[in-house]
């Protein structure tokens, strides 16, 4: 196969930049400095910043003839990559990348690091050939796979902004069919604990009598339980309905029945199947996570005197954690019985994003994959949490979320690969991508990206 680009990407995937390894810090910072190298080389200015500890490719390719009143493009992907293990089920080693079968096999190659490529080789061949129409900022950071918030804190503290940006960290619905994830939810994270008087007691003795912590969590829990496939009103609150035209995408999706049954899981009650993209795209839904009380494993008759449990609720796009988070609390106080000692703590959170469907940078990014690839990409949700998405929501600035994976990708798993036509294909959309996106109104910003510009 014909791949000149394979060189060059290969070196990029070679480094085992794998960030939720210490041993492998030094790795993630060279595959930072990669970054910023290839964007100085491509004729723009970067630099690695150390973003509290963690290290974050940030600079520019300015637009051809200086980029004075050009619009500005944000891309953004990640060069941290997941562990590799089990290394023993790989077909060839995770970081030596090789052709095989139409495919490019190596970790990374499709989250992120082939992604990012298309959008660093595209800027550069527009820039080469004096055509790039817009300014590229690139803002990449490397602790993406270990939910780490340094491009969040830093996109939160940039006052200079974008007029759009571009983010090439996803997938086709199937081989020939794009997808723009046009919204993302949110999540909030708790940790409760119900406790029941001073110490274990007797079941022969106390049972029937003195209050159980795990019946007690139990009731408590069950307040906040969907019924079918709905949560109670006040965890409701915001939420932002699908467009017509989102519907029209999903339909392009498997069915719900398929994607249930291809992950050996059942569906939540009779309607679930029918609404399953409903439910994991546009409605918030409450999960247990995990529950320990008393001993499951041992045969000990006692009645425990705590129980704790985590919980999670995704939140909907439109919803946002100071509303929901307090109703979750507040319910759950509720359900309480009588006499249980209730504690409930926020570990974590972060906000659903939307970008609206009908922004220019939607449709202007439409037009353009679909000049590039022949059809046009169906606008669908993620059921998932992507910090970035909100963060760029918060600064005014749409973000077209989309990309290259297909369903049997790998990703995160042994043989992760990326079918190596993409490649240039996922080059040539983003390349029209800028192009498209120059008749956007532009900002005007001058100078160029420096880490003073987000202090």
């Amino acid at each position: 196969m014909d791949a000149p680009w394979f060189d060059e990407l290969a070196e990029f995937l070679r480094l085992p930049s794998i960030s939720a390894a210490p041993a492998h810090a030094g790795d993630v910072r060279r595959a930072a400095e990669w970054v910023a190298t290839f964007v100085r080389d491509a004729g723009g200015t970067c630099e690695v910043v150390d973003w509290e500890g963690q290290p974050l490719a940030v600079g520019e390719i300015r637009a051809s003839g200086g980029g004075d009143g050009a619009p500005t493009v944000l891309a953004y992907g990640h060069f941290d990559v997941q562990p590799a293990a089990p290394l023993e089920l790989w077909e060839s080693p995770p970081f030596e990348p090789e052709l095989r079968d139409g495919y490019l096999y190596g970790r990374g190659t499709v989250d992120d690091k082939g992604q990012l490529y298309m959008l660093l080789a595209a800027a550069r061949e527009l820039a080469a050939a004096g055509a790039l129409p817009v300014n590229v900022r690139f803002c990449c950071d490397g602790e993406e796979e270990t939910g780490g918030s340094s491009i969040v804190d830093f996109l939160a503290a940039d006052d200079r902004g974008a007029d759009a940006a571009v983010v090439f960290d996803s997938s086709m619905i199937r081989r020939g069919l794009p997808a723009f994830n046009i919204a993302t939810r949110g999540l909030a994270y708790f940790h409760v604990t119900v406790r029941t008087g001073e110490r274990d007691l007797h079941s022969g003795v106390f049972g029937g009598a003195a209050l159980n912590a795990a019946h007690a969590l139990l009731e408590t829990l069950s307040g906040l339980l969907a019924r079918d496939g709905r949560l109670a009103e006040p965890l409701r609150k915001g939420v932002v309905p699908p467009t017509a035209d989102e519907l029209v995408g999903w339909r392009e999706l498997p069915a719900g029945a398929d994607e249930l049954r291809e992950q050996g899981a059942r569906p939540a009650d009779p309607s679930a199947a029918d609404e399953f993209y409903l439910r994991t795209f546009g409605e918030p839904a409450l999960d247990v996570n995990g529950i320990e009380t008393g001993s499951p494993h041992l045969q000990k008759t006692v009645l425990p005197v705590e129980a704790v449990a985590n919980l999670s609720i995704r939140l909907a796009p439109g919803q946002r954690v100071d509303e929901i988070a307090p109703a979750v609390e507040r319910l759950l106080n509720e359900s309480a019985p009588e006499g249980a000692e209730l504690t409930v703590e926020l570990l974590s959170s972060s906000p659903p994003g939307l970008v609206p469907p009908d922004s220019p940078a939607i449709r202007l990014g439409l037009d353009a994959f679909e000049r590039a690839l022949g059809r046009r990409p169906a606008l669908i949700r993620s059921g998932g949490t992507i910090p970035i998405v909100p963060a760029l929501a918060a600064k005014g600035i749409p973000a077209i979320v989309t990309g290259f994976g297909l369903p049997d990708s790998q990703i995160h798993s042994p043989n992760e690969r990326l079918l190596a036509e993409y490649v240039p294909l996922g080059i040539g959309a983003a390349r029209d991508l800028y192009r498209e996106l120059a008749h956007l109104p532009g900002t005007g910003v001058e100078g160029e990206t420096t880490a003073t510009d987000a202090s």
